[in-house]
């Protein structure tokens, strides 16, 4: 588990493929893995990658097809800028909101403008999570944890706004974000079970991919 207080910068050194999926090495500056072991977790943007080669300053993770199809760890490159967050721990402050690091989907940087010294970010993401973003609700845009501003209707996209403070723009990725971008969306654990318990109890079955929730 993760909360979305991103701790530290990183980056992509290096790609191998390696029997069809790809073997990346992540670097981070400083002292900030220090004591990483062998089959930890660490969220990279949002996706929860497990540590399998321990490096001075890093750590190597293999990535599945299915994770390179499902997030922008497809496209990421040597040289990709990533956030980074160790697993959560007992002593770790809950500073964001509960996140397990399996991301949903890949959203689109639709709208960025300034807004007095923060930034308001407005993402288009994919319509079969769209109906899981609520206003005031809590969502993870490539590992970090924001506050849902305003959304738009379903029958519209359902598009979502963001606001992201000085200190969020300049200490993570979201600061090199452009329109158009892709990211990673991780939607709040709890409408995912609420809605998984509702459609097993009337037997709906709202579970299913792209589908809609009842107007």
């Amino acid at each position: 588990m993760f909360t979305g207080i991103v701790e530290s910068l990183g980056r992509i050194e290096a790609i191998e493929t390696v029997g069809g999926d790809r073997r990346l090495t992540v670097l981070a500056d400083g002292s900030y893995l220090d004591g990483l072991q062998h089959g930890d977790s660490v969220a990279v943007s949002g996706v929860c990658l497990t540590a399998v080669t321990l490096l001075p300053r890093g750590f190597t993770a293999d990535v599945s097809v299915e994770t390179l199809n499902a997030t922008t760890a497809g496209r990421w490159q040597a040289g990709t800028p990533v956030n980074l967050e160790r697993a959560l721990t007992p002593a770790k402050p809950l500073g964001g909101h509960l996140m397990s690091g399996h991301v949903d989907g890949v959203g689109r940087l639709v709208e960025l403008r300034q807004e007095a010294r923060s930034r308001r970010l407005v993402f288009e993401p994919p319509r079969g999570i769209a109906r899981y973003i609520a206003r005031k609700g809590s969502v993870a845009i490539d590992g970090v944890s924001l506050t849902v501003n305003e959304v738009e209707p379903l029958h519209r996209g359902g598009r979502f706004g963001v606001n992201i403070i000085p200190q969020t723009w300049t200490h993570t990725t979201l600061g090199g974000l452009a329109e158009g971008a892709q990211v990673n969306l991780e939607v709040d654990l709890i409408a995912r079970y609420l809605e998984r318990l509702l459609s097993a109890r009337d037997g709906r079955g709202a579970d299913q991919e792209g589908e809609e929730a009842p107007a």
